[in-house]
Parts: C-alpha cells; sequence; structure tokens
C-alpha cells in the first residue's frame, strides 16, 4: 500500500530519554512533524508511528480495528524501549486517546502531554451505519491557514472503532498515576473541550496541569497555539526527568 508523501513514520535517534507523539484519527505524522522536530533538535529520541490504516486511503483505513492503531503505537513504544529507559508519550486528538491507553500499559511511561485528546465525542453518536459507507472529512480544524495533510472522507466502520476506542480509555482513567499536562483549545469544532476536563479530573494523577489555548482549534500543533505546546512539553519532560534522578 503506497504512503501519503508526509505521512510516514519519523524516527530521530538521540538520548536515553523517548518521546512518542502520536496523531490521531484519519490524520498523518504530517500535523504532528513540528513537535518531533522540536523534541529531536533538543536531543531526546522520537518517534511518532504512521498508524496502520492512516497515511494510505480511507479504504484501507475502512479495515483496520483499533487494536491496530494500538499495535501501531506498541510497535513505536518497543522501540524506543530498545534505546531509552524511559519514556513521554504526546497524543493529538485520538492520538491523546492512545497515549492514556499507553500510559496504562507501560511502566515506562514517565508523563504524557494530551492536545485537544478524545475520549468521548456525541456528534458521532448519530451516524447511521446502515446507510453510508464514508461521511465527510474529519480533521482540518485550524484557525490559521495551514494545511493538514488527511483523508478527504472518513470511514464509517472506522468511527465505530474510535467510539470502541473511546469508550474503553474511559474506563481506565483512574488507573493513570504518572504526570499528565493537557492542553486544550478553548474553540474546537472535533472534540468538545469538555474531554480535556473530564480526563483531568479522572485521572488520579498527584501531578497535573491543564492549558487553555486561547488561539487554536482542534489541530493545535499546526495553529498559532504551536510554539505554547512546543515549550511547555519540553519544559514539561525537562521536569519530570530531573524528578526522575533525584529519586
Amino acid at each position: 500500500m503506497e504512503i501519503m508523501r508526509g505521512a510516514e513514520e519519523i524516527k530521530y535517534e538521540g538520548n536515553e530519554v523517548g518521546v512518542l507523539v502520536s496523531r490521531g484519527f484519519t490524520g498523518t505524522t504530517q500535523s504532528i512533524r513540528p513537535l518531533a522536530e522540536s523534541y529531536a533538535r533538543e536531543g531526546y529520541t522520537v518517534c511518532a508511528p504512521r498508524l496502520k490504516g492512516h497515511g494510505t486511503t480511507p479504504e484501507d483505513m475502512e479495515t483496520t480495528t483499533y487494536h491496530d492503531w494500538v499495535a501501531s503505537v506498541d510497535d513505536a513504544m518497543t522501540w524506543l524501549l530498545d534505546r531509552c529507559g524511559s519514556v513521554f508519550v504526546v497524543g493529538l486528538s485520538m492520538g491523546g486517546t492512545l497515549a492514556l491507553e499507553t500510559a496504562v500499559q507501560y511502566e515506562a511511561v514517565k508523563g504524557i502531554v494530551l492536545i485537544n485528546a478524545a475520549i468521548e465525542i456525541p456528534a458521532l453518536n448519530h451516524i447511521d451505519s446502515n446507510n453510508q459507507r464514508f461521511i465527510e472529512p474529519i480533521g482540518a480544524d485550524i484557525k490559521n491557514e495551514s494545511f493538514e495533510l488527511t483523508y478527504d472522507k472518513t470511514p464509517v466502520k472506522s468511527v465505530e472503532q474510535l467510539q470502541d476506542l473511546m469508550s474503553e480509555v474511559r474506563e481506565k482513567l483512574s488507573s493513570i498515576h504518572c504526570p499528565i499536562l493537557l492542553f486544550v483549545s478553548d474553540e474546537d469544532h472535533v472534540v468538545p473541550p469538555h474531554n480535556s476536563e473530564v480526563i483531568f479530573q479522572s485521572v488520579f494523577s498527584e501531578r497535573k496541569e491543564l492549558v487553555h489555548l486561547e488561539n487554536s482549534y482542534h489541530v493545535a500543533t499546526l495553529d498559532y497555539d504551536q510554539d505554547l505546546i512546543k515549550e511547555r512539553s519540553l519544559e514539561f519532560f525537562q521536569r519530570y526527568t530531573k524528578t526522575r534522578a533525584m529519586d
């Protein structure tokens, strides 16, 4: 299956602290490349996986399940843990959902950074899966004039998989204890901002912070607040790398 140009997996080998960066539903690594590159410039070992069924065609995505998407992240974690003693996980949208799942599964995760993470999207509940195979595209919700590489239509079967993933992760939020930094756009036309509030209240992390993005829509990693996300997430990595070293 041919991969869209710009949707390829991103890997940088650096120091012994790894950072996994994941984009979400129907998106590609293009939308999180600025983050991945900024982390690599600071010396971190970085991996941004191409989720199975993403960055190819909607028809290809239609054949995958959320277990395949989790497995794509697991492969990235394996690559990072072969090189690093600890890993931070960063996720945009469904990438944030996958970051939460990863934090539950791996003790090596020392902290997670979520950007407009998704655990419930009520608008998806009204899609009639019996009468349509594809719906309008989801994504490209950006306040500035940036371009996002994503699909031009969305498989309904994949929407059902996303709902199953979000439901499963919602049930696990109380199992998360690692430090967590959440970014939430005050105006998001894809994932209701309330998602981040629920995550913030539900995780059992002693060290957690919620940062409001006042000048970005859903794909904040390409929007006006992307520099703020870079700066604050890098500070987060440094803070909890130092904390671990002191412990």
